[in-house]
């Protein structure tokens, strides 16, 4: 059964498909609105040659900017919040306000801010991502285990030596599940803002161009096309965490 365990999770992606399949040629859905899984399928693999492909790298640019201005903004700051308990309580509401507030509700502010374009988009999704992170780097210094700073502070350790040796490496395991919900976070947003904000391109755009063009095949191939870069992002930020925060959960 052990040789068996890589393959596990291929199971729910047969099982996904055999029901789509099952459920168009059993004549339960209407094959106009979602067609067979092989004419999908085939959408995707001429669309990544061509418009569609096009559209996935300005996608995957305009996340990772977001993702990289809201880590250089909130990792530091989650630090100096989280290393004064009574600093971030202090913020705590104005965080948890506008980490619980829809970012499509900020939408207009940004385009009065930066207008129609990258900037809107890139910004927005940035503040979403930003907020995610920031309230785990900072949860993750103030839950650094007691013992260690105790441990660090008997041996002398200055109180910055003890942020950075200590409180830093023990968030670290924390930043990193900020950093993965913050940048499926970013490419969410990113999908919708191309959708609605007068995008020319991204993923977002072909999806609401082929739903506008009845063009249900190459939709869903979009649809494929941004799941597959969502679950590949959140892949290569667990990867990135296994290989240098080894110490994660002991």
């Amino acid at each position: 059964m052990k040789k068996l365990e890589p393959f596990l999770p291929v199971v729910g992606v047969v099982g996904l498909l055999a029901v789509w399949s099952i459920a168009v040629h059993g004549g339960f859905v209407d094959p106009v609105l979602l067609p067979p899984p092989k004419a999908a399928f085939e959408a995707l693999w001429k669309g990544m040659g061509g418009v569609l492909g096009f559209d996935f790298i300005r996608t995957v640019e305009r996340t990772i900017w977001s993702t990289l201005i809201a880590a250089v903004i909130a990792i530091p700051l989650g630090i100096v919040l989280g290393s004064s308990e009574r600093l971030y309580r202090s913020l705590e509401f104005v965080i948890d306000f506008f980490r619980s507030t829809p970012a499509s509700a900020m939408f207009p502010l940004f385009l009065v801010l930066f207008g129609v374009g990258d900037k809107t988009k890139i910004s927005v999704a940035a503040f979403g991502a930003m907020l995610v992170i920031l309230f785990n780097v900072a949860y993750g210094v103030m839950n650094a285990r007691k013992t260690r700073l105790l441990a660090a502070k008997v041996m002398g350790a200055s109180r910055l030596r003890v942020l950075f040796d200590v409180m830093l490496l023990e968030s670290l395991p924390q930043t990193f599940v900020g950093l993965r919900n913050g940048v499926s976070l970013a490419l969410v947003i990113i999908v919708v803002a191309e959708m609605f904000i007068g995008s020319q391109d991204g993923i977002g755009h072909s999806v609401f161009e082929a739903q506008q063009l009845f063009e249900m095949p190459r939709m869903y191939a979009a649809i494929f096309a941004a799941g597959a870069l969502g679950y590949g992002l959140n892949l290569l930020f667990l990867l990135i965490e296994r290989r240098f925060v080894h110490w994660s959960g002991r």
